[in-house]
């Protein structure tokens, strides 16, 4: 089984438009945007961008997708959702950041959820339901407006996004409502490198000497990810 919170970096396919720059526009407020409700819920309007396509059975529940979950436990948990289900699914993505804690009276870095209650699982629905039966702190985000109906994302975009964070070791995360407009700098295509192929917006930030790529899973989660600036292309 592969853990992802320990993933190693391998050359992905090259995924194409990997952030729509009307998406972080909509973040920003630029755009008008009804937001869902909380993060357990998504516009019923998003489905096509949150699901994967029926490629399956009928039901789709032998179907490999990603699952947007969440982590009921308590944010010092010594056995947090992404550590849990290590071993229990095919793959677990959660995006980590360092912090320092206190360790036997000693002060260390270590990596944590950078949001304690999101988690992507990549199973089928037959094998995540027996597991969200059994442990009542993980559960299943729910797309709004449906009789839960799990949220998922699509295939392309998980691995896009996976790829993209993976690409550097100083990702920087935001949930969406961090996104406000005096951020967002110009779009940009990317040619060369690790992230060949991706388009989007820069990150605007004074002062900085890193240059920064926003991609996004959207209404969840976006990262600005460090991109050397002979690769960078205006559009």
């Amino acid at each position: 089984m592969e853990q992802s919170y320990g993933f190693k970096r391998s050359q992905q396919p090259d995924f194409r438009n990997c952030l729509l720059s009307c998406d972080l526009r909509r973040l920003a407020g630029l755009e008008e945007m009804s937001r869902p409700e909380n993060m357990n819920e998504s516009r019923p309007q998003d489905k096509g961008r949150l699901s994967t396509e029926n490629d399956g059975s009928p039901d789709g529940n032998d179907r490999l997708q990603w699952f947007v979950m969440r982590d009921l436990k308590r944010r010092n948990a010594k056995q947090p959702a992404y550590k849990l289900l290590d071993g229990l699914v095919a793959k677990v993505f959660t995006p980590v950041v360092w912090k320092l804690a206190v360790r036997n009276g000693k002060r260390i870095r270590e990596k944590v959820p950078f949001m304690q209650d999101l988690l992507f699982v990549h199973d089928t629905r037959l094998a995540v339901d027996p597991i969200v039966e059994k442990y009542d702190t993980v559960q299943y985000r729910y797309i709004r407006g449906g009789y839960k109906i799990p949220m998922t994302v699509r295939e392309a975009d998980m691995q896009r996004f996976i790829h993209a964070v993976n690409s550097t070791e100083n990702t920087r995360y935001y949930k969406p409502k961090e996104i406000t407009p005096d951020m967002i700098g110009r779009k940009v295509r990317i040619v060369g490198g690790p992230l060949d192929g991706y388009e989007g917006n820069l990150q605007k930030m004074q002062g900085a000497r890193t240059k920064r790529l926003f991609v996004e899973l959207p209404n969840l989660l976006a990262a600005a990810v460090e991109v050397q600036p002979e690769y960078i292309q205006l559009v």
